[in-house]
């Protein structure tokens, strides 16, 4: 974003946040528009499971309504008297003509469970289990599914008693059912309003409307709880609604699955992300067209006043501005208008008073580094005068003298070289003569001082220097160094050779560096609580500078200041190897 202009800026803020509230909007209809669905849904699969309901009663009620007129009628008792299984057998047969139902089935055991007689088309085993399991219930009919001989079934048993003298005696028990087949999972289907049925014996499908690929893998997931389930069969989604069957000991002997997919709501659902997703692009892109064009007349005056900024900051403050209307920006316009007329005047008046104030600090510096040389000349002066001074005495004096004198002269010189951009020739100098003669210029003022100089510096150590400037840079080093430390103390100087030059080290063990001052150092008129006004740091630095070199202060533990400079140079071995030390 740092890259694009403010229109741009505010364009795609604009259409991200309009963009971000479609998709708010549009996941709320989405999710409201699912819900809906599968309330739906639900409300489909209830509405199937009521209809099954009424459809199953109605064929129970059928069956216990036979099974009840049948125990009633005299001629089925007065055969059930006889024990005699033909006579049974025989009025079985004769009765299930007349009441014949589809599919149904009709069996006459004895209380044990055990087949006496049988009609409806297909015979079991001799003995039915669902008779032991209803015996608990008598005389009252029990209704219930069980399984016969790998098929489900439905069964209604109904016990039929005679009276005698003390007690009713069961004479025979009549079993009707049902059987539960892919026939009767159809008709359910096409009579519930197409909802699909799966009956299930444990985890093992006994009768489906389904692909039996899709029934055995719902079987497989399908885990027994209330309420509505979704099914995940990697190509396709149900909803699946299960009830218990159970059985006539009162248990679950299987379950009933009402079975709807979501291919519908999968459709409607795509579909309605396909309508989302072009609302959405056809309204971010005409949000930002619209944006855009609003943000540019908007901005146009921002624009100007950007402009008008970028030509104050190459100094040419005559730069105005539309004032427009008078509304922020048109406030903003006059204000900048203003300021820059402001600027303009201040800036004049700057430059005649930074003109005062150079002239002043510049000459308060000169008069600072002069006053030490001139100081030496005069007492030595002086000395002469009143003094009655041996030959050796009148030769050091002299000697003090006209080096300090020199120092004036470089001094004056050097300023005339730095406004005038002269500079002197370079040439491959010894490192410890430069130093020896800064020492020899500042040695006096270090014995008032009490400071005692130490320089260690290989004779072999040669740079590529101007001399003069150089001796002043590192006179300037030792100077300050003198002056800062008022109760005596000790500079130590001395160099190794590197591969990237000569590396000179110029410590004291004086109060140092200030903080405040510190990152300010080598800037021009910086000083703190000396005398000047801290030219020499800024002038030695770019001597320094000049000859290819850097100088900076390193940060060392424990008291003192720590000067560090690298000057172009290399270590000569034709000068025999012995150090300077004074």
């Amino acid at each position: 974003m740092r890259r694009f202009s403010l229109v741009w800026k505010i364009s795609l803020s604009t259409a991200a946040a309009l963009l971000l509230l479609l998709i708010v909007a549009g996941h709320f209809v989405q999710d409201q528009t699912e819900a809906a669905l599968e309330r739906n849904l639900d409300a489909e699969l209830e509405n199937s499971f009521k209809a099954y309901e009424s459809l199953w009663s109605a064929r129970t009620e059928m069956l216990r309504s036979v099974s009840l007129v049948l125990s009633t009628m005299s001629d089925v008792r007065a055969a059930f008297r006889t024990n005699d299984r033909a006579t049974i057998q025989d009025t079985v047969d004769e009765m299930w003509k007349r009441i014949s139902l589809s599919d149904a089935l009709f069996f006459v055991t004895d209380g044990k469970g055990d087949v006496v007689a049988g009609a409806g088309g297909r015979q079991f085993a001799r003995n039915l289990d669902v008779v032991r399991d209803a015996l608990p219930h008598f005389p009252a009919q029990s209704t219930g599914f069980s399984t016969q001989e790998g098929r489900l079934y439905e069964f209604v048993v109904t016990p039929v008693y005679v009276q005698t003298e003390s007690s009713l005696g069961l004479l025979n028990v009549l079993v009707t059912g049902f059987p539960v087949g892919d026939g009767v999972a159809k008709e359910l289907k096409a009579q519930t309003g197409g909802s699909d049925f799966v009956f299930l014996q444990g985890s093992k499908p006994v009768a489906t409307t389904l692909s039996t690929e899709d029934t055995t893998r719902i079987a497989m997931q399908y885990r027994r709880g209330t309420g509505l389930r979704h099914l995940d069969l990697g190509d396709r989604e149900y909803a699946v609604l299960g009830t218990p069957l159970r059985n006539l000991a009162g248990t679950q002997g299987g379950d009933l699955l009402i079975v709807h997919n979501f291919d519908a709501i999968r459709r409607d659902i795509d579909s309605l992300r396909l309508k989302l997703g072009v609302t959405w692009l056809l309204a971010t892109l005409v949000g930002l067209a619209i944006t855009v064009l609003l943000a540019r007349r908007t901005l146009k005056p921002i624009q100007e006043l950007d402009q008008a900024a970028a030509r104050i900051t190459e100094q040419k403050y005559e730069a105005r501005v539309t004032e427009g209307d008078d509304d922020e920006l048109g406030r903003l316009a006059r204000t900048f208008n203003a300021m820059c007329r402001s600027i303009q005047d201040a800036r004049e008046e700057l430059i005649q008073q930074e003109r005062i104030s150079t002239i002043g600090r510049l000459s308060s510096s000169i008069v600072h580094d002069l006053r030490n040389p001139l100081a030496s000349i005069y007492g030595g002066a002086e000395m002469m005068i009143d003094g009655d001074l041996n030959p050796a005495q009148m030769q050091r004096i002299a000697g003090n003298i006209y080096r300090s004198s020199r120092v004036i002269k470089d001094m004056l010189q050097q300023l005339v070289d730095v406004s005038r951009g002269r500079t002197e020739a370079a040439e491959a100098s010894r490192l410890s003569d430069l130093v020896g003669a800064a020492v020899d210029a500042q040695i006096s003022n270090a014995d008032n001082q009490g400071v005692e100089i130490r320089v260690n510096i290989d004779p072999r150590l040669e740079v590529t220097v101007e001399p003069g400037r150089m001796e002043r840079v590192f006179s300037n080093l030792i100077g300050n160094a003198i002056e800062a430390m008022q109760d005596g103390g000790i500079i130590d100087i001395c160099a190794d050779a590197t591969p990237g030059g000569v590396v000179i080290r110029v410590d004291d063990d004086g109060p140092g560096i200030p903080l405040a001052v510190r990152q300010r150092l080598f800037q021009p008129f910086v000083t703190s609580g000396k005398n000047g006004l801290g030219l020499g740091l800024a002038l030695s630095r770019q001597t320094v500078l000049d000859h290819g070199g850097e100088i900076w202060v390193d940060e060392v533990a424990g008291r003192g200041a720590h000067f560090r400079l690298r000057l172009p140079g290399e270590l000569a071995v034709a000068v025999p190897a012995a150090a300077t030390s004074v």
